[in-house]
């Protein structure tokens, strides 16, 4: 892409301006995920369980999070970029104005709009901000770095993760559901058109 950048603190404003408000799309999506009450993503389930125990917002329980797992970079001899650092600050900020913007609803069907809005922006927030090339955020890094030292393959990898993480969060009282399910199924499909949908408008 145009504003791929040439390496992890290559800071031109334009390539920023575009990581910062793919990272705030991702943080509003996760938030939308959330307050429709039917499951969350697994990382936030468990940050919704941590602020539930603390009394704390779920957007400073995930930057609390992010920057825990990114201390288990180190004795993995990863290194962070620019987008490691704006990935932590930002994403939390927005799930915490997600969640004060967008009301808690009870009618089901706008529920399940929520969940797949959500769905939507998560994976069009990842999208642009992978084409950034700015460094990976905290969880994605530890888990490819795992992938590298291990030999595991970067599936199981992230498969183990996420069961770990799903389980915490539940039991500490984070939200699991047909949310969750969603997510899992169709994250993977929404980031796939989603840069899809990126290469064919981004000028050549």
């Amino acid at each position: 892409m145009p504003w791929t950048a040439a390496h992890k603190w290559d800071l031109a404003p334009k390539r920023v301006v575009i990581l910062c408000s793919a990272l705030f799309l991702f943080g509003l999506g996760d938030s939308l995920l959330i307050t429709s009450g039917l499951g969350n993503a697994p990382w936030s389930v468990l940050a919704q369980g941590i602020s539930k125990q603390l009394d704390i917002s779920i957007g400073f329980a995930t930057l609390a999070v992010s920057a825990l797992v990114l201390t288990l970079w180190i004795p993995l001899r990863e290194r962070p970029g620019f987008g490691t650092f704006a990935n932590i600050l930002i994403v939390a900020s927005a799930i915490d104005v997600g969640m004060h913007f967008f009301p808690t609803q009870e009618i089901i069907w706008i529920r399940f709009t929520y969940v797949v809005v959500g769905i939507a922006l998560v994976g069009m927030g990842t999208a642009f901000y992978l084409t950034c090339g700015l460094g990976p955020g905290p969880r994605d890094g530890w888990m490819t770095a795992l992938h590298h030292r291990t030999g595991v393959r970067v599936g199981r990898v992230r498969l183990g993760i996420e069961v770990v993480v799903l389980t915490l969060g539940w039991f500490l009282g984070g939200t699991l559901g047909v949310g969750t399910a969603l997510f899992a199924l169709f994250i993977g499909q929404s980031v796939a058109i989603s840069l899809g949908v990126v290469s064919r408008i981004t000028p050549r």
